[in-house]
């Protein structure tokens, strides 16, 4: 028995182009819906269950970004793909920001695009946790349920904070090696599946907002070790 297709959102102003790419797409068993500005991609994605979207960044009506935010008003997991012909470097950060997977430039070959669609559809699929890999950790003040995504500070439930699953894996890494230098071509590789530019924007993205929930513990920093990584340093667990 084949398993389900799995089924993309591609939201695509230009019609000649986004009919081109949903049939290239659905010759390599994948589910396509197409729309052809962000408006109508947002009516697509409220009316049905999607496994990943595709959205080109400029867009008439509603542009790509925009179209994600709302998207991920609803819902902070599905993975996205932004589709430019514009590279700036404040574009890409924008992308990032609002919960993008991946960001790809026009024009760009069809199987690289088919290569980063599978990698982010791997990386967002569940994975069964091994019976003796440790799920929950106890850093500082924090208690951190990974397989919930949900970091407590001092058991009091109004500072508790739902993390993304790219978020939750990058602080269980952090976790594992706490006090000791993650690197970030380690982190890159297991958590976005490939070490480039565009990666690594997006995890500066994803430490910047894991400072930030970490902030009401005073003796948690994640310190930026210049040209290897990154560190979990826990004052309090390196004293003699």
């Amino acid at each position: 028995m084949n398993t389900p297709n799995y089924k993309i959102l591609l939201v695509e102003d230009d019609q000649n182009f986004g009919d081109v790419l949903r049939s290239y797409l659905e010759m390599n068993n994948y589910d396509v819906i197409l729309a052809t500005d962000g408006v109508l991609g947002w009516q697509e994605f409220q009316k049905g269950q999607f496994d990943l979207c595709i959205l080109d960044v400029m867009m008439p009506r509603k542009d790509g970004f925009t179209l994600a935010a709302d998207i991920r008003s609803k819902n902070t997991e599905v993975p996205l793909i932004f589709l430019t012909a514009r590279t700036l470097k404040e574009d890409i950060l924008q992308g990032f920001k609002t919960g993008a997977d991946d960001y790809i430039a026009k024009p760009f070959n069809s199987e690289e695009l088919l290569a980063r669609i599978r990698a982010v559809l791997k990386r967002s699929s569940p994975k069964h946790d091994k019976s003796n890999e440790e799920k929950e950790f106890h850093i500082g003040g924090y208690h951190f349920n990974y397989p919930l995504r949900l970091l407590t500070y001092e058991n009091d439930i109004s500072t508790q904070e739902k993390l993304s699953p790219k978020e939750a894996q990058l602080l269980k890494m952090f976790c594992q090696h706490k006090n000791d230098v993650v690197s970030r071509s380690e982190a890159l590789t297991q958590i976005w599946g490939e070490d480039n530019y565009f990666t690594a924007r997006s995890m500066d993205v994803f430490i910047t907002k894991l400072r930030k929930y970490l902030k009401l513990d005073s003796n948690l920093e994640i310190n930026n070790i210049h040209g290897n990584g990154f560190q979990l340093y826990i004052k309090e667990e390196v004293k003699a």
